[in-house]
């Protein structure tokens, strides 16, 4: 499989800036179609016979074709990341990623981030509803706290020396509680300037959001 290039479908969004990402820091040259959230390119009839959900990040590679940003990231470490990314080996190891993956991908973008855009940005679809903007901003807040214990105390990403799955999906994640305005825990700020020097996570970032003007330099760390 790895003898022909995978294409990525979309920009502009968090979840898209996970795909993009991923593929920087396993050094993977790959096609772009920049297609954008909401804008009318994921509804049209091409489109929608390459990916049913009609949603985006979509990576396709050969014959694989996948359309959840957690299971772009995981396909692209998997097949593409080598040594140059952490992969759980044992059962403690995998154990330990799934809860951070889970934590992350259910009740930080779910059940909080995804809420406010829900009834924030896409207010004029799903309706308005500040109260529950307000309480998934608490929530969030909340959750984060709770997974602070775990954080690493060194110089390393969530698991090991080495970037995982976790991390692209937890920093993705701050990143789009940033752009939000809601607060996130102090005990994080190591963590987010790690992350934020990764010249992949750079390249990606900007690449990713050159469509709204904005830069990785623009976010507070």
């Amino acid at each position: 499989m790895t003898e022909s290039s995978p294409t990525v479908w979309g920009v502009g969004t968090t979840r898209t800036l996970r795909a993009h990402w991923a593929l920087a820091e396993a050094g993977v040259a790959y096609e772009t179609k920049p297609i954008q959230s909401r804008s009318g390119e994921t509804q049209t009839d091409g489109y929608a016979a390459l990916n049913p959900k009609q949603k985006i990040p979509f990576l396709e590679h050969g014959d694989v074709k996948i359309s959840e940003s957690y299971a772009i990231v995981d396909y692209v470490f998997e097949v593409f990341g080598g040594d140059r990314v952490y992969r759980p080996a044992t059962s403690a190891e995998r154990a330990a990623s799934n809860e951070w993956c889970s934590t992350i991908l259910m009740e930080l973008d779910a059940h909080t981030l995804y809420v406010m855009r829900r009834h924030g940005d896409l207010k004029d679809l799903y309706g308005a509803a500040p109260a529950a903007i307000d309480a998934a901003k608490e929530y969030f807040t909340k959750l984060a706290d709770a997974m602070v214990m775990k954080l690493p105390a060194g110089p390393t990403c969530l698991l090991s020396e080495k970037i995982s799955v976790a991390d692209i999906l937890l920093m993705s994640c701050l990143d789009w509680a940033v752009l939000y305005q809601v607060p996130v825990p102090e005990a994080y700020g190591d963590y987010r300037k790690r992350m934020s020097e990764r010249p992949a996570y750079q390249q990606a970032f900007d690449f990713n959001f050159e469509v709204l003007g904005v830069t990785h330099k623009d976010l507070p760390r």
